[in-house]
């Protein structure tokens, strides 16, 4: 088997040879992107250098780097999303371009002096093009040179293929993946990569060629200096070398998984809530100690790094309960990944002391304050059980879970569950795990601008919540708006009809929308809602409105959003055909109706193409969508 402290030495020492310098890792907390909470990626720190600054140990150099990446926190339990991980990463400052990077990379995957893969199961995409760069011929021919078969080489758009930047500005450009065969038949079948297969392929290794900066308007324009930039995941390189199903069976991993066996006298294997449970408090606490451990010296408050570190050892804490840990122990798991960790990264055995004081009075603080909501939260449950039977004359909770979404729109108010945030500590994420096993959930957007009111958001935080969810009425804005309303209509369609509007959020590049659904979305659902967009915009329907009572607009199918707010008249704006009722018939040219305040674009045709950038999690029961428009 593969150890981590192999992998790192292997990869450190090829491109060695190749006349790279090995630097440290940097810290966490990057010193000069004020974008960004974490070093995200490998690259994070070396963005003076990428932009042309001249590093010490020259134009070629590698290393291990610390990352950090919390956006898909709601995702870790499963066998594969983790939080902090290990980035191997080499990057030529003007010097290699293209060929050599390709060249290495092939090298190091398939030579049988290093990694040895079997080059039968590889392959790799490349950048499509669009209209801020061309398609990427040059790398695939540089691919098809090392004998890599057309077929094993798969087209993607920018979502797949392009890289950066690390913040909201910055180098960036577009990259070529390589993917390893992790289907069930021994090798692939003719015609199948990335791009026509993507669910047997398992992407290991990035090379992004640094072309382009961002600019703040969200223009690009090319880079004086070129720029490579490979990155390969240390955690999901050694699951694929191994031949592991599961992250968590790595070195670095595994004997915190043992650890938490000890101290719950469960065993991992014993349900899936019990493995999801014991993966849960592995990650946020492996995650929780290499960001105290970092030479930043950051402990757990209500504000910014600081409230990550809270979270994640509050979920764990919590998730600790779930096993029946009923004493103090995240300060012993982390001794336990100091000692995993501590000789590749020195910081964490400087800092052992401050980390496992913090994360020991951090934890009796919280378990201090979790039994009194406990009982709070259980005598709201209570109360909301006897409302909702009361109210839909049924036994609680249903057992079908779309049924449960239909009876359970704001079932908890916003001020409740803050009322709990407020007394006794109890996160957003904590009080809808014991919710949703009731069929209960509170709304997270309200629940923001409930926060918002006791001005406990973060300025940064803040600055993103507009009214209706509208940054402005600038014509990008304005054509995200309406798309909204065309993205609402065809989830409807697409998953049924609970799947409400829960919220929206809209800057100049990006719109975010939130609905109720119990589970993550099929890629071919989530293909399937696309399309149904963009049918929509070349259909080009006409957008109008109408003012009418709030109960002539139900009548008339129009769907809304928190509907306690709405006034006896409302505006009601109309996609298609005026004259039908909406969703009548998923092809009626009556396409969407739906309460708003506006404002929308007179004919979708001028929206541009739709693309869905990302669906996950928010709460139980509430998923997200972000989306552009081009």
């Amino acid at each position: 088997m593969l150890t981590s402290k192999e992998l790192r030495q292997k990869y450190l020492d090829f491109f060695a040879s190749k006349g790279h310098a090995i630097i440290p890792s940097a810290s966490l907390v990057p010193d000069n992107d004020p974008t960004v909470l974490f070093t995200t990626a490998g690259m994070h720190p070396l963005v003076p250098y990428l932009m042309g600054q001249k590093h010490p140990s020259g134009s070629r150099l590698v290393n291990v780097q610390k990352c950090i990446r919390t956006q898909d926190i709601d995702e870790v339990g499963d066998n594969r999303h983790d939080t902090f991980f290990e980035m191997l990463g080499n990057w030529s400052l003007g010097d290699y371009f293209k060929k050599e990077a390709i060249e290495w990379s092939w090298e190091f995957l398939t030579s049988s002096k290093w990694l040895n893969i079997d080059k039968k199961k590889l392959a790799v995409t490349v950048f499509t093009g669009d209209n801020d760069a061309p398609r990427d011929d040059e790398s695939a021919g540089i691919w098809k040179s090392f004998g890599v078969p057309e077929e094993r080489i798969g087209y993607l758009p920018k979502k797949n293929n392009w890289w950066g930047p690390a913040g909201q500005t910055g180098p960036c450009g577009p990259d070529t993946e390589m993917f390893y065969w992790k289907g069930a038949t021994d090798l692939p079948p003719a015609g199948s990569n990335p791009a026509t297969d993507e669910d047997n392929w398992l992407e290991i290794w990035n090379d992004v060629f640094m072309q382009y900066n961002k600019k703040a308007d969200g223009t690009f324009e090319p880079l004086k200096q070129q720029n490579v930039d490979t990155g390969m995941g240390l955690e999901r390189t050694l699951v694929v070398l191994n031949g592991l199903s599961d992250v968590f069976q790595i070195d670095t991993f595994w004997p915190l998984i043992q650890k938490i066996q000890d101290i719950s006298g469960r065993e991992y294997v014993e349900s899936k809530d019990v493995t999801k449970s014991m993966r849960i408090v592995a990650d946020h606490l492996r995650t929780a100690t290499m960001i105290m451990g970092d030479d930043a010296h950051i402990a757990p408050s209500n504000v910014e790094r600081g409230y990550i570190v809270r979270r994640l050892i509050r979920r764990a804490v919590r998730r600790g309960r779930l096993l029946g840990i009923k004493e103090n122990f995240c300060d012993q798991i982390a001794s336990e990944i100091i000692a995993l960790f501590g000789t590749v990264y020195p910081e964490l055995t400087r800092n052992k002391d401050f980390v496992t004081t913090e994360m020991a009075r951090e934890e009796s603080k919280f378990r201090n304050t979790i039994e009194q909501g406990l009982k709070e939260l259980n005598k709201l449950i209570e109360k909301k059980i006897k409302e909702m039977e009361s109210a839909f004359a049924v036994r609680w909770p249903p057992k079908d879970p779309i049924a449960k979404s239909n009876y359970t729109i704001n079932a908890v108010t916003p001020q409740e569950a803050f009322d709990l945030y407020q007394s006794h500590g109890f996160p957003l994420e904590l009080i809808n795990e014991e919710l949703a096993g009731y069929g209960l959930f509170i709304d997270a957007i309200e629940f923001d601008r409930e926060f918002k009111k006791h001005q406990e958001l973060s300025r940064t935080g803040a600055e993103q919540k507009f009214a209706g969810g509208l940054a402005d009425h600038s014509e990008i804005s304005t054509k995200y708006h309406t798309a909204t309303h065309l993205l609402h209509a065809a989830l409807q369609r697409v998953l049924g009809p609970h799947a409400m509007q829960r919220g929206s959020n809209i800057t100049q590049e990006r719109m975010r929308f939130d609905f109720a659904h119990p589970e993550k979305m099929t890629s071919e659902q989530v293909k399937q809602a696309e399309d149904m967009v963009n049918a929509a915009i070349q259909k080009d329907y006409p957008v109008s409105w109408q003012e009418m009572s709030f109960e002539e607009a139900k009548e008339k199918g129009a769907i809304g959003l928190f509907e306690d707010k709405y006034q006896a008249r409302v505006k009601v704006y109309t996609v298609g055909d005026t004259s039908q009722k909406a969703f009548a018939d998923p092809t009626s040219p009556t396409y969407s109706r739906e309460v708003c305040g506006g404002p929308h674009v007179e004919h979708t045709g001028t929206i541009g193409h739709f693309k869905i950038v990302k669906e996950e999690a928010v709460a139980a029961g509430i998923r997200r969508i972000k989306a552009i428009v081009e």
